[in-house]
């Protein structure tokens, strides 16, 4: 049986393990942004700029298809672009402004503002089992944060922390757009960070890095970001935008840590708790899933 003709069970299981793949694959992005050790505005472009020749490649390559253009200058379609556009633009900023725990745990409130588009715009219901997931994740990630890193990325905390929350706000809303519409993931995504990184470059004082820096980046904005958005944007064809927000809480726990282990950005005791509790309530969350599929 297709997962197109699966039940809605099922194709919303097939949904999660896409965005689980999407969200692991995502999980070390802020360690190789922090190894590149450039400012924000060339991180901005470097990386938007390289995400969208992949993406873009890879949309007149292999995933073209009739219409595309026609669906792309639509209001969801551009909606879309500007999403990701802003999304590319203010993550990077904050990660180069901000401690990296604060900015992932401002990330983290997806869940909530995909729950919230979902109800207004397309009349979810917020089941108990993922909103008793989503309070435990957030209590998880809150004493994560606790415990997280407090010296790397500059100290302008609360700068970050906004950014942060406009990310997930803008994340939400395109999970929620890609959700009811047929839009080409690869050409919207790559409109979208090719947007952010001409206005990076247009705002950066060079664009000139050493070969280290360029290496790290590269790896950030050429397999990193292409793979895990395209998964996590196409996961929201099977499932509620809110399940794929979950599984994306994972960077807010594990990125940190792997900040600390790749650069000394230490991760206390309530780090390392409040991790294990998110691990375990998704584990559980993804095995009540699965029984019900």
């Amino acid at each position: 049986m297709s997962v197109a003709a699966a039940p809605a069970a099922q194709r919303s299981f097939h949904g999660m393990m896409l965005a689980l793949a999407g969200a692991l694959v995502l999980a070390p992005d802020t360690l190789f942004m922090r190894w590149s050790g450039m400012e924000g505005a060339q991180m901005v472009a470097w990386r938007g700029l390289l995400f969208s020749a992949v993406m873009l490649g890879a949309w007149a390559v292999a995933l073209r298809r009739p219409g595309d253009l026609g669906r792309l200058l639509t209001p969801l379609g551009l909606g879309a672009v500007a999403a990701q556009a802003i999304n590319a633009t203010l993550f990077a900023t904050a990660v180069a402004i901000s401690p990296v725990a604060v900015v992932l745990f401002a990330l983290a409130t997806v869940p909530i503002w995909s729950a919230l588009l979902g109800a207004v715009f397309l009349g979810d219901r917020v089941g108990r089992a993922t909103a008793l997931t989503c309070a435990v994740v957030l209590a998880g990630i809150g004493l994560s944060v606790l415990g997280g890193s407090h010296g790397g990325g500059g100290g302008n905390a609360l700068l970050g922390a906004l950014c942060g929350l406009a990310v997930a706000w803008v994340l939400a809303l395109s999970f929620t757009i890609y959700r009811v519409a047929d839009l080409p993931i690869s050409l919207t995504l790559g409109c979208g960070a090719g947007i952010a990184g001409l206005l990076g470059t247009l705002a950066s004082d060079g664009f000139a890095a050493p070969v280290q820096d360029l290496l790290a980046i590269g790896v950030t904005g050429a397999i990193i970001l292409p793979t895990s958005f395209f998964l996590l944007s196409l996961a929201n064809r099977y499932t509620q935008s809110a399940n794929v927000s979950l599984f994306m809480l994972l960077e807010t726990v594990i990125g940190p840590f792997l900040v600390w282990a790749g650069t000394g950005e230490r991760v206390g005791w309530p780090g390392i708790a409040g991790g294990l509790i998110v691990v375990l309530a998704l584990a559980f969350y993804l095995r009540h899933r699965r029984r019900v599929a």
